[in-house]
């Protein structure tokens, strides 16, 4: 099953598409019941799909506000460009703000993303940030440009970051490969997602996925059944290397920034939230407050994937309670 034969899945409306400079942009609609007063743009990370904003979607649309979630690049029916320069955050916020000016042209909108989709949140803010009245971010702490590139392997040989030594893993072009069917996109987001083998075993650390122990895995809690069939059909339609690109564009990343770290940085006009997930095995939002004006801070007690643990209600909480302040 191609996911072009996917229905639109709850709580979405409908499904559309946006071609802009021939790079085709998939995303799902969700409308309040009565008048809309505003946009939310809702930006998903790796390895995952507009769906997983689906317990946030309703606080927004109750609220009166309509919620675009792009397929993000390399995902689904969004395209999959061979370049890599396509993907660098320059790039895509070049592309996601010609995409808002299609949908909502003239509005400011709120912006909100996970994981990847919070550092895409980050560089779409910074590169557009008139586009925006508020932004928030779950997960992802906000890395500023910096005037010196370190390789990610340097980094970690060095005692830094090494909760992020998967990226290594993914990050090498062979790593796609070993994923083309959906089989092994099954077996992959069951691993990411928290399965575990029969004895109790993860397949997934901060050190990468172990793909001895992947076939072994019992159904994910938090990813099973037609979700996760959902899942990997929507990302094998265009395959793993787009989504791995992600883990790909350091370089490319720092070249585009680096005019802006030479000036002295970035920081954000607008009101902005951070979500910090206690159970993650890092904590690098300390210093972030002096890159933003009107910062909050705040914490859950999930895992990474605390859009969806116990159906995002932590999440949902605070986000209730910002999005008054904003009203």
């Amino acid at each position: 099953m191609s996911s072009s034969d996917l229905s639109v899945p709850a709580p979405f409306n409908s499904r559309h598409a946006v071609v802009i400079e021939s790079i085709t942009w998939s995303y799902l609609r969700a409308r309040p019941s009565g008048h809309v007063k505003g946009t939310v743009l809702l930006l998903h990370g790796f390895p995952d799909l507009p769906y997983g904003w689906r317990n946030q979607v309703p606080i927004f649309t109750d609220l009166g506000y309509q919620v675009i979630v792009p397929y993000m690049l390399g995902y689904s029916q969004t395209s999959s460009p061979s370049e890599l320069e396509q993907f660098a955050y320059k790039k895509q916020a070049d592309g996601l703000a010609a995409l808002l000016n299609q949908i909502v042209p003239g509005e400011q909108v709120i912006l909100g993303g996970h994981d990847w989709g919070g550092n895409m949140t980050y560089r779409l803010a910074m590169y557009h940030g008139h586009l925006f009245r508020a932004i928030f971010t779950v997960c992802l702490s906000y890395f500023p440009p910096v005037t010196e590139y370190v390789d990610l392997a340097e980094e970690i040989a060095a005692g830094e970051h090494p909760t992020f030594a998967y990226r290594l893993q993914w990050r090498d072009p062979a790593f796609d490969r070993k994923f083309r069917s959906e089989a092994a996109l099954r077996q992959f987001l069951t691993a990411v997602f928290g399965g575990q083998t029969p004895e109790g075993k993860v397949a997934f650390t901060f050190k990468g996925v172990d793909l001895e122990e992947l076939p072994r895995l019992l159904p994910a809690p938090l990813l099973h059944g037609a979700t996760l069939d959902r899942h990997a059909s929507e990302i094998h339609e265009r395959g793993f290397r787009g989504p791995l690109n992600w883990y790909r564009l350091d370089r490319i990343n720092f070249e585009d920034e680096l005019p802006i770290a030479e000036a002295g940085g970035h920081k954000f006009p607008m009101p902005a939230l951070f979500i910090r997930a206690l159970n993650e095995p890092f904590e690098l939002s300390k210093d972030m407050d002096r890159h933003f004006d009107k910062l909050t801070k705040a914490e859950v007690n999930t895992n990474h994937w605390a859009l969806i643990e116990d159906d995002g209600k932590e999440v949902n909480k605070i986000l209730r309670s910002w999005i008054a302040t904003l009203e």
